[in-house]
């Protein structure tokens, strides 16, 4: 499978419904998903003002500052500071969450996956990385600088363009990234069989 490019240009806005800011979607599983059927969704967030975050029940959220100063969290009563660039951090979709500024606006990279049924992990790596989706899965990775190319191929990535590869039936494909800088690199999966608080 040729590995299938996503280029920054293309991502139409979609404003928020409090106005604090916009989102910017990247990829969604299935595809066209709306957001109570996805199994996971990527996206970007420019965030403009303080407010709550929507809910999303059963849902785990992964939040990466890729621009600005950061946001205090209020994640179900409880204060958590993310104003590490490049650092995700890890808080459940379902409870409520609203986010303050601390220094002006900032870009979230976002990841929400459904619990029932998709692992994820999210990582911010630097030079040659290997992608290779997991068994049933996916992997997605997003430059964070211009420069990223895939080896073997003519093909570029400039800033906050992404790649993604889904496995198939028919083999495992792969492919090598070589960043001039950091990229964001989320590897999803479906859940174990035996995970814990699974059937």
């Amino acid at each position: 499978m040729t590995p299938r490019v996503l280029r920054a240009a293309g991502r139409a806005p979609a404003p928020w419904r409090n106005g604090g800011g916009v989102t910017r979607e990247i990829a969604v599983w299935p595809e066209g998903a709306a957001s109570d059927a996805f199994d996971w969704r990527i996206s970007l967030a420019d965030v403009a003002a303080d407010g709550p975050f929507s809910a999303f029940p059963g849902v785990q959220r992964t939040l990466t500052v890729v621009e600005g100063e950061g946001m205090d969290l209020m994640v179900g009563g409880e204060h958590h500071i993310v104003d590490e660039p490049y650092w995700p951090y890890d808080f459940p979709g379902d409870l409520q969450t609203v986010g303050h500024l601390l220094g002006g606006p900032v870009v979230n990279f976002n990841v929400m996956y459904r619990r029932c049924r998709t692992e994820a992990a999210t990582a911010v790596v630097r030079g040659t990385v290997r992608l290779m989706p997991p068994d049933g899965g996916a992997v997605l990775a997003l430059a964070l600088e211009d420069g990223a190319v895939l080896d073997g191929t003519d093909i570029e990535l400039g800033r906050y363009d992404a790649v993604l590869l889904t496995d198939e039936p028919s083999g495992r494909p792969a492919a090598v990234l070589r960043t001039m800088g950091s990229a964001v690199l989320v590897t999803l999966g479906p859940v174990s069989r035996y995970a814990p608080g699974t059937q």
